[in-house]
């Protein structure tokens, strides 16, 4: 195989999930074989250039595209004494002064997000931030116009097509002028990349007429994941294993029972359909906010919904039905556990003194083994022969004698007798093995005499939180003593905290840890760790939200290398079952011929 080189460059590159992608492709046409390379990208956020270096090999540079005015109109003030407006030569450094065939660009999308209001979509602010993407555009054309790269990708939300139409007209007519075909198309970059969340997106692709003679063809579509296939394959949330991206969100105690309210595949909608009283719901006093998809409870067996940037379990679907509940960590103090033999045991605590506090049992498979006490509890069969007589009398001295039913020692050993029956013989060996010694006394209810210990022992007593408790015994348990309390300290509503609540389908519904909506994302394969600039999680889950997914990326990646390759290689038609992405319209056409 030959291998050839493409160079990709990307602007508003954000942590560089694009350029991860599309250094992944690796298309092949004849004996020639592509090599991505990415020679540089830029953007406004220094962490997000840390992350970029990290996921795409190479230094990303920290540069504000916004001319003067548009910084004045977004920050609202003026710029530092040393603020200057990005010239060419500034991206020419960015790129290593090398010219890419492809350039992706990912403007910013705040200002064109249904998540916005259309009435804070048309301030000033954000109509700064959206001119910004023709101004990007400008300056890439304008770097790289005496030798245009061959592709231009310019991707960003759907409703750029509505709110942003203006300037759209403004970046294709502009893209035109420099000798490009262009295409505009919306695509579910969770089909482009097989991922287990949907993202619908907008693309524009360009395609140089003079120097890409072949069609591009769309990137073939791949069935959606359900969510579980990509969590199931993590550890679970909190497994400091993971890292501190995999920390489960501490949210307020009203939000945790909203979401256990909220039916799996629906988003806070469904508590409509919890009985209301008075105005108030008749069990818990919540009302849900009315956002969009807010509180949305995702199955496990289906797709997420798109990772944004404020991916937060109160303002869209961001939270999962997970059916690993019993196997979660905050588990491990559940009473009467078993461990498997294969597992850890949980820690060994202070009050882990009794098979019902905690996780202290085994499953042991070497019950049959040659331990040193072999036969514990062993029952020896009636015509079999004894274990050796030790002076370990808790072993296995036991037998299975089959005359339980003769008259020895009375009619039945430890019989009960009913309360309306005649009882057995009394006789003198009458004890608990033998004879006429159980009643089964309906009577319960009786009234006790002094002296009987369950009269005065407050067996099962719940003391009140206000009140002392009794001495503090030896022997100290629930159901013999007063060794329970009334404990009033529910969470307050708005106190922020992580807890388990099993929801009423049986799972836990939670919000996803950041880990897991880079996974999602494809940043990171579910068995890696993901290790991202800074400390905050609502910066990581900024940058996450921002990201192009690197498997769609590759997917893009892949039929434009493939595409590059054919012009390369002198091929100017091939056939393909994918729809064409960008075909040579009659202006491009006409543009073409006056070029030649």
């Amino acid at each position: 195989m030959t291998p050839v080189e493409i160079r990709h460059f990307h602007l508003f590159a954000g942590l560089g999930g694009g350029a991860k992608g599309f250094n992944r492709a690796q298309p092949r046409v004849g004996n020639l074989q592509a090599r991505f390379r990415c020679i540089g990208g830029i953007d406004v956020d220094p962490a997000a250039m840390r992350d970029f270096h990290r996921l795409a090999g190479v230094p990303g540079t920290v540069l504000d595209l916004f001319d003067r005015d548009q910084y004045r109109a977004f920050h609202d003030a003026e710029p530092p004494v040393d603020w200057q407006e990005a010239t060419t030569a500034d991206i020419h450094r960015a790129a290593g002064h090398e010219r890419p065939h492809i350039v992706f660009l990912s403007a910013p999308c705040k200002g064109f997000s249904g998540l916005l209001s259309e009435t804070r979509s048309r301030t000033d602010k954000y109509q700064a931030l959206n001119r910004l993407t023709l101004r990007g555009v400008w300056l890439m054309l304008e770097a790289w116009k005496d030798d245009a790269p061959e592709l231009i990708v310019f991707e960003n939300v759907p409703r750029i097509a509505t709110r942003g139409r203006h300037l759209l007209d403004q970046i294709v007519d502009l893209l035109r002028a420099y000798g490009y075909a262009v295409a505009e198309t919306t695509h579910d970059c969770g089909e482009l990349g097989g991922l287990a969340q949907s993202r619908k997106r907008f693309l524009l692709v360009a395609r140089h007429i003079e120097k890409v003679a072949p069609f591009l063809y769309e990137p073939e579509r791949r069935p959606l994941q359900a969510v579980g296939s990509v969590l199931g394959r993590m550890p679970l949330p909190g497994d400091l294993r993971a890292g501190p991206m995999h920390r489960v969100p501490q949210l307020q105690w009203k939000t945790w029972v909203r979401l256990a309210f909220v039916e799996a595949g629906t988003d806070w909608r469904s508590l409509n359909r919890l009985a209301v009283e008075g105005g108030q719901l008749r069990d818990y006093l919540l009302v849900p906010e009315m956002h969009r998809g807010g509180y949305g409870v995702r199955a496990w067996d289906e797709p997420t919904g798109v990772v944004a940037s404020e991916s937060r379990p109160s303002n869209g679907a961001f939270s999962v039905a997970d059916p690993r509940i019993a196997e979660h960590p905050r588990f491990s103090h559940a009473g009467f556990r078993v461990l498997q033999w294969d597992q850890t045991a949980g820690t060994v605590t202070g009050g882990a003194n009794a098979p019902g506090s905690s996780a202290q049992q085994v499953a042991d498979p070497r019950h049959n083994g040659p331990a040193k006490h072999s036969n514990e509890f062993r029952v020896v069969r009636w015509e079999r022969e004894a274990c050796a007589v030790t002076g370990a009398h808790g072993t296995g001295q036991c037998v299975a004698d089959p005359r339980s039913t003769s008259t020895f020692a009375g009619k039945g050993k430890y019989i009960v007798t009913p309360f309306d029956e005649p009882a057995n013989t009394v006789i003198a060996a009458s004890t608990t093995g033998n004879g006429a010694f159980a009643v089964a006394d309906p009577r319960p209810g009786l009234q006790r005499d002094a002296g009987d210990a369950y009269l005065t022992g407050g067996h099962y007593g719940v003391v009140p939180w206000d009140q002392p408790s009794g001495a503090v015994s030896a022997a100290a348990g629930h159901d013999n003593g007063r060794w329970s309390v009334a404990d009033p300290r529910m969470p307050r509503a708005d106190e922020k905290l992580v807890v388990v609540i099993r929801a009423e389908d049986g799972t836990w519904h939670r919000p996803f840890t950041t880990f897991e909506l880079g996974a999602l994302q494809s940043l990171v394969d579910p068995e890696e760790q993901l290790e991202l600039d800074g400390l905050s999680d609502s910066a990581w889950r900024e940058r996450i939200g921002n990201a192009v997914p690197p498997h769609a990326a590759e997917a893009i990646a892949h039929v434009m290398g493939t595409t590059l390759l054919l012009a390369w290689s002198g091929e100017t038609f091939v056939l393909s079952a994918q729809p064409i992405w960008v075909r040579p319209i009659a202006l491009a056409a006409a543009l073409g011929q006056v070029a030649v």
